[in-house]
């Protein structure tokens, strides 16, 4: 009986396969726009301002009601509605065209983004808003909230998003495959709801 022969073509095609099927795969997001990394401060944010040599300057600020900032020997800033780092180089450029400072190394580091939120919403725990943060992911949202409430559907979380156009997007998500290794987590944005179905018995 003639021995089957496999040729290298082959065994490199078993190969590929086997390796692909250890790797985890991406989370199904069809129709899921990516998230916009673009935020901007608003009321209730935290951040941590640092000038080099001036020490002796506050360095925790939070942005009030209205859209501003106090910082020492400038007075109000504008900060709502501007990036970290416009924000950044508007206090620098203030020291220094009102003589205080010439040039100052000044760094900020926003530490929480209290105006940005993320809505947990269905069968969850604990449903409710939580603070959004750079590098928030499903898996870090769903633990925030406290996990999943007895007889959520696990298999299909909705992520929805509204793009910069103003469109919602939503997209199914198994969130077992993501915390198994199983598929890749899923990044989120500011304003993303997520939600939980109940399981159909």
């Amino acid at each position: 009986m003639a021995r089957p022969r496999f040729t290298v073509a082959a065994v490199l095609v078993f190969a590929a396969l086997a390796l692909g099927a250890c790797k985890p795969q991406r989370a199904r997001s069809a129709g899921l726009p990516p998230p916009d990394n673009i935020l901007t401060l608003g009321p209730g944010d935290k951040f941590e301002l640092l000038v080099f040599g001036e020490e002796k300057l506050p360095k925790e600020y939070i942005v009030a009601g209205d859209g501003t900032v106090q910082i020492p020997w400038i007075g109000k800033v504008e900060a709502a509605g501007l990036e970290p780092l416009v924000l950044q180089q508007t206090i620098h450029d203030l020291f220094v065209t009102r003589e205080i400072l010439k040039d100052p190394l000044v760094t900020l580091t926003v530490k929480e983004f209290n105006s940005k939120r993320v809505t947990m919403s269905g069968a969850f725990a604990k449903a409710g808003e939580i603070p959004f943060t750079p590098g928030l992911t499903l898996l870090r949202a769903v633990s925030a909230i406290g996990g999943f409430a007895a007889g959520a559907d696990r298999s299909a979380v909705l992520v929805i998003r509204t793009t910069s156009k103003g469109v919602r997007r939503r997209a199914a998500f198994n969130y077992e495959d993501i915390a198994e290794g199983r598929a890749s987590d899923v990044p989120l944005q500011a304003g993303d709801n997520i939600y939980a179905n109940e399981r159909a018995f």
